[in-house]
């Protein structure tokens, strides 16, 4: 039996279908709310993006052989595994060994197809790839990525957007706010787009959330996770097995992968109101802008600052390492949008409120200033 699980996001549309219903509930899971997922009759989808993701050894292997027929190929990492990539026509395949998962895209129709083994590799890849497919189409009508976290006031659609260095404080300085009266809308990116005059209209990017051990105790929030997993359940599986195993244990010392990365938890969109009480918006308007800094140890405080959006701020294909555009979903756009685009977003958020600000470990200190330092914007 096939189902479908359709996904809309501002303008862009994209229908998941499957012969397993644990791919598109996956993606009915993760897209959730913040992108209107929702089942359809697999029946009735006829036209517009299509992500066909089936389980089948057969298929897996016939496009694997496919694609290892002599024929030129590239080989490069995609999420984190070697992909093998040709042409077959206008069509670009693929595939990944490691995830047991072979690819077609036809980028001129926004169709694609995938094949897999397993059917979480197969789940997570559809996702990926959906996500891809709405991101190609908002970047074709305009639209712009930045990396920053944001929260919306649910009275007005005012959107505080979060900006820093990996480590700066923007997924903090979102959780604390959305504990606080205003909704999640985004942890890490955001999809921008100049809108009527002067207005930046802002929509979520899904993604799975990372969290620190020592930011969720700070939130309060350890007590919560580890019931889940007590109780059976559990968080996103890109989260390592010794993460889990810390949270059981009560054990929230930051755990290292190379003395470099902090392993954290990875968290699915929907455990944010379903596990933490945090609310998540599905769209606002850009009103202000945010440069947070983390120091365990101070006060917190406004700070002094002049800092203001760079080229690093806009995600692009060069900054985007994870997931670059190999099978055509942007047809050509940059992963961050267009230069005018950016250009555009960037001059309209120049003349909004800016504000520095000093966060500690100290939630309640930092949530008051926090509080008081969006009251002015």
């Amino acid at each position: 039996m096939i189902s479908a699980t359709r996904l809309e996001a501002a303008s862009a549309t994209v229908t998941v279908l499957s012969n397993r219903t644990e791919v598109t509930g996956w993606a009915l899971r993760y897209f959730g709310p913040w992108w209107n997922a929702a089942p359809v009759n697999a029946a009735a989808v006829c036209a517009g993006a299509v992500l066909i993701a089936d389980v089948d050894l057969a298929q897996y292997e016939e496009l694997t052989r496919l694609v290892h027929d002599g024929r030129p190929t590239e080989a490069l990492d995609y999420a984190k595994h070697p992909l093998l990539v040709a042409q077959d026509g206008e069509d670009i395949i693929a595939t990944s060994p490691d995830e047991g998962v072979a690819y077609r895209s036809t980028p001129s129709s926004g169709r694609l197809v995938l094949v897999g083994v397993g059917v979480l590799s197969l789940a997570l890849a559809a996702a990926r790839l959906a996500r891809e497919s709405i991101r190609g189409q908002l970047l074709r009508k305009g639209w712009a990525v930045l990396h920053s976290s944001a929260v919306v006031r649910p009275d007005d659609g005012a959107t505080l957007l979060a900006f820093g260095d990996k480590g700066a404080g923007k997924t903090t300085t979102a959780l604390l706010l959305a504990s606080h009266g205003w909704q999640l809308l985004a942890n890490d990116r955001v999809l921008v787009r100049p809108t009527g005059e002067r207005d930046i209209e802002v929509v979520p990017w899904p993604s799975a959330a990372a969290l620190g051990l020592g930011l969720l105790k700070s939130l309060g929030w350890d007590v919560g996770a580890r019931d889940h997993l007590r109780a059976g359940g559990s968080f996103h599986p890109t989260q390592h097995e010794s993460v889990t195993e810390a949270l059981l244990a009560g054990d929230h010392t930051p755990l290292w992968e190379n003395a470099k990365r902090e392993r954290k938890i990875q968290v699915f969109p929907d455990q944010f109101p379903d596990l933490f009480d945090v609310p998540l918006a599905t769209g606002g308007r850009a009103a202000g802008l945010l440069f947070p800094e983390i120091d365990a140890d101070a006060a917190p405080d406004v700070v002094d600052g002049t800092r203001t959006l760079g080229e690093a701020d806009f995600m692009s294909g060069a900054t985007e390492d994870r997931y670059p555009d190999v099978f055509g979903q942007a047809q050509g756009e940059d992963g961050g949008g267009r230069e005018s685009a950016r250009a555009e977003v960037a001059s309209r958020l120049a003349v909004l409120p800016h504000r520095a600000v000093r966060l500690s470990h100290e939630i309640p200190a930092s949530v008051a200033l926090l509080e008081k330092v969006v009251s002015t914007i």
